[in-house]
């Protein structure tokens, strides 16, 4: 059997013959800008070798002049000029004179119905770009059609429609007039809310619209109503859907009912009455009848429950505490009222925590809720050894600003040795705490700011063992400048009144240092001291921080920041220790992780210290 003989020119005609097409390649001169950039891109999908040099050229011109007309060029002469033989093309010289551009002499748009009077449809209409007398542009005309197109879906429009949609060009006097009406017919309102496959009481879902039966329909309403009800935790699945229903058609006195309103006869007389069944008016009527007020779109939403028992374990270190790992066992739903319940566990070398809390909530989940919280902590660090014991009992209002205010009651015992003092106390104190974090791109922030002001109040008048007044106020800042520098600010500050410093827990007194705190200073090593130099804490703190970041590439960023703060126990503090670095950060998928290298200007026993930890800064 004998075999085929590949020679080289065989070989070469296989490669030439498989090689992939190639886009062709096209000079092109006469203009510049957008409308030289429109011709490339629509001369870029043509392929030399699928056209004869004739048929070639011809198309050339013909997607040139396409290209010309969306920036109002209406007769241009083109001259293509092809590079290379019939079997080798590898581009084209395309010389145009655009001529005249075309102007617009007229400019109709409109929007009739109920959109008229909207907002966002006036808007539309306010930006667009065109006017009577500039050139044409078909680029913003199309941009108008689609926003008002997407409007009436987002804001209810659904019998809309565009009775004119055209544009009159006449090139021999370099003219053009825009058409455009959009009718839009009534705005829908919403429906009924039904739901499918809730678990928790459907009262407390329905308090947590955004929107009632009746109001504007507003898909941005039902957007807002998911991101409700996935904040909750109740629900593994969450599908809002609005069903739209047209009005039920008027009822039928015959069928072909329509032929029998009152009509004219051949010689243009009204036919006879008895063959008339309804006149005009009472159609009319009869359509009211059935159609009261606007058409409503109901709304559909489909829940599948969360698991009952979630079980959560994380693994960290922070140069502050070490290793560190976290146990959570969460219950994000006990009950069809949506109580939950959330344990946790947390262990490092200095501090060990187990910690509760059962969240009642109220009338509307989201904004009102009752919290009981528990939790033992032990805790071993520098001169403090504490044993504590907590149970609190809170009532949390969400407003409509992203304030939360939570107002508590606290009992706490402690156990505990803070250099040489050595106590047992049992504290009651209420208090109020005032927070709000905002944020965009939780991951890693370019963007937010987090503030935080608590007042408490301890009296021996209501059985506790020692009397202060102690407040805090802490804020942080995180701005951006362009996509590759990123500024984060951040000051803490503390006081407190007491005539009973020594029966303070150390959970209640102000330290400062560490990852959070002051970077070149070991973690909470800064506070007044006794004579044998042991820390005693303080009974205030100021604390602030200045950091600048900027992209290295990609997730990779460097820092430079500069820290400053201490405890101290009389205003305004004699020395603030101050410490100064630089940094590496990298977004991992887990978040940040942040490695530091700090200089403290006020130890002189370390020139520099390490700092490493992983998480977000809020």
């Amino acid at each position: 059997m004998r075999h085929p003989r590949f020679t080289p020119a065989c070989l070469a005609a296989g490669l030439l013959f498989s090689a992939p097409a190639l886009a062709l390649d096209a000079d092109v001169t006469g203009v510049s800008g957008p409308p030289a950039d429109n011709v490339r891109h629509y001369l870029d999908a043509l392929t030399a070798a699928d056209y004869g040099r004739q048929r070639l050229v011809a198309e050339i011109e013909q997607r040139t002049r396409k290209a010309l007309k969306a920036y109002g060029y209406y007769s241009p002469t083109v001259s293509v000029t092809l590079r290379g033989g019939d079997a080798t093309i590898d581009g084209a010289r395309v010389a145009v004179d655009p001529g005249q551009r075309v102007i617009i002499r007229e400019l109709d748009i409109e929007v009739t119905g109920e959109g008229s009077d909207d907002k966002a449809f006036r808007q539309a209409l306010k930006d667009l770009p065109l006017k009577e007398g500039e050139p044409l542009l078909h680029a913003p005309y199309e941009n108008l059609r689609n926003r008002l197109s997407t409007l009436a879906l987002e804001r209810g429009y659904f019998d809309a429609d565009f009775t004119r949609h055209r544009i009159e060009v006449r090139p021999w006097e370099q003219s053009a007039r825009i058409y455009l009406t959009m009718a839009s017919g009534p705005r829908y309102r919403f429906g009924d809310i039904r739901f499918e496959g809730s678990q928790i009481a459907l009262e407390r879902l329905r308090n947590m619209s955004p929107f009632a039966a009746g109001d504007p329909y507003a898909a941005g309403k039902l957007a807002e109503y998911n991101q409700r009800l996935g904040q909750t935790n109740w629900f593994r699945s969450i599908g809002v859907r609005p069903r739209i229903e047209r009005p039920a058609p008027v009822a039928q006195a015959q069928r072909n009912w329509w032929e029998a309103t009152v009509r004219e006869s051949a010689s243009g007389s009204p036919a006879d009455a008895a063959d008339v069944l309804l006149q005009p008016g009472a159609v009319t009527a009869a359509r009211d009848l059935a159609t009261p007020g606007p058409p409503r779109v109901p709304v559909d939403i489909s829940l599948i429950p969360a698991d009952r028992h979630q079980f959560e374990v994380g693994v960290g270190y922070a140069t502050d505490v070490g290793p560190r790992l976290q146990f959570s066992w969460k219950q994000p739903w006990l009950n069809d009222d949506g109580d939950s319940l959330d344990h946790s566990l947390y262990l490092s070398g200095p501090e060990q925590t187990f910690s509760g809390t059962y969240t009642l909530p109220l009338e509307n989940p989201l904004k009102d809720s009752y919290e009981l919280q528990y939790g033992l902590k032990n805790l071993d660090n520098e001169d403090t050894q504490s044993l504590e014991a907590s149970v609190e009992i809170a009532r949390l209002w969400t407003f409509d600003n992203g304030w939360t205010q939570r107002i508590f009651a606290r009992s706490t015992y402690e156990d505990f040795k803070q250099a040489d003092e050595d106590e047992r106390v049992l504290l009651y104190y209420p208090g109020v705490t005032w927070s709000r974090t905002r944020t965009r791109n939780p991951r890693f922030p370019t963007w937010g700011d987090s503030q935080r002001l608590s007042l408490a109040v301890s009296d021996t008048a209501w059985g506790s063992d020692a009397r202060f007044v102690r407040g805090t106020l802490d804020s942080q800042w995180i701005r951006s400048l362009g996509s590759d520098w990123r500024f984060i600010g951040r000051t803490s500050v503390g006081a407190m009144s007491t005539g009973d410093f020594d029966k303070i827990p150390p959970s209640l007194r102000f330290f400062a240092g560490g990852d959070r705190s002051v970077r070149g200073y070991g973690y909470e090593s800064l506070a007044p001291e006794n004579d044998d130099g042991e820390l005693l804490g303080g009974q205030q703190l100021l604390v602030a921080s200045l950091e600048a970041q900027r992209r290295l590439t990609g997730d990779w960023w460097g820092a430079a920041f500069v820290d400053t703060g201490n405890a101290f126990n009389d205003w305004w503090p004699q020395e603030l220790a101050t410490g100064a670095g630089l940094g590496v950060r990298w977004v991992s998928p887990v978040g940040p992780i942040r490695l530091d290298i700090a200089h403290p200007f006020d130890n002189e026993e370390d020139s520099w210290r390490l700092h490493f930890a992983i998480g977000p800064e809020f």
